[in-house]
């Protein structure tokens, strides 16, 4: 009997390779505990539950300093202290001020000094380097898929070219050796014919090669494989425009809502003087 091992979650046995790697979750606890983005610091957590959308670390700053604002270098609302998240605040202690992402364009990345840490030798920050990954890593998948796709189809042109050339092995036996001795020096005439016209030419090209169909099926596979990595590029494009409108919508939200707060804390205030200046006056009334 096959070894059963414990999902992390729900601590019922499964066999290994119904669990997943690295969680060691099962699967109907990766239905109702997915890996979301946390909706302040971009980074992926497990979801406890559906309203539960900010990871553990940034729930305790909230309750700690209160609603983050928008990072000035990464535009990520994560910055609970002054005007920095705290990536930003520990990369620029450490590897100096940011650089502009050769990605998103922002000024949010910081150089490492270190060539084996870019990505793609491309300076990305960090949101555009997770990014990055993820498209390398389904292109990855996708060729993967491709490949083994390509050597089943590959196979079985193989074995069906062996089974053709032994079907005819004997019909091509019957070939009489003048015949084969006349059609020699037809091709002979033709490829000097092209030689002396100063053209290169090698007569292997002109016969029909097994492993053409191969070469043509390798090309195409090639175009299909470029054509994937674009359109993934393309869509990462769009999900980085996406989620760099939605983290201007919200600044610009928590903006009007704190502009909102002052002006309203700004007229208590003044309701509350006026109000004081009024009894004044009725003091003043009264004692006359």
């Amino acid at each position: 009997m096959a070894a059963l091992y414990a999902c992390t979650k729900c601590h019922q046995r499964f066999p290994f390779e119904a669990l997943s790697q690295g969680q060691q979750l099962c699967k109907e606890c990766r239905i109702a505990h997915p890996i979301v983005k946390c909706t302040y610091c971009r980074t992926e957590f497990q979801q406890e539950s559906k309203t539960n959308t900010i990871c553990k670390k940034c729930a305790q700053n909230v309750k700690l300093y209160g609603t983050p604002k928008p990072c000035q270098y990464c535009n990520i609302i994560a910055a609970f202290i002054g005007n920095k998240c705290q990536r930003c605040t520990n990369s620029e202690k450490k590897y100096g001020p940011p650089h502009s992402c050769e990605q998103c364009k922002q000024q949010c990345a910081f150089d490492r000094k270190d060539d084996r840490k870019k990505v793609d030798g491309k300076l990305l920050c960090w949101l555009c380097t997770l990014s990055y990954k993820r498209v390398l890593q389904k292109t990855k998948e996708q060729c993967k898929h491709l490949s083994s796709s390509s050597r089943a189809s590959l196979q079985e042109k193989e074995q069906y070219s062996r089974l053709s050339s032994g079907s005819h092995y004997n019909s091509q036996k019957t070939l009489s050796t003048s015949s084969i001795q006349n059609e020699i020096p037809k091709k002979k005439a033709k490829f000097d014919a092209i030689s002396a016209n100063g053209d290169s030419f090698s007569p292997d090209l002109a016969l029909d090669s097994p492993g053409t169909d191969h070469f043509v099926i390798i090309a195409q596979l090639k175009e299909e494989v470029a054509t994937l990595k674009k359109m993934l590029h393309q869509k990462d494009q769009m999900i980085l425009e996406k989620e760099k409108k939605i983290t201007e919508l919200k600044a610009d939200l928590q903006y009007q809502e704190s502009q909102m707060r002052a002006k309203m804390n700004q007229m208590e205030k003044t309701h509350k003087e006026v109000m004081e200046q009024l009894q004044e006056v009725g003091r003043e009334i009264d004692e006359s």
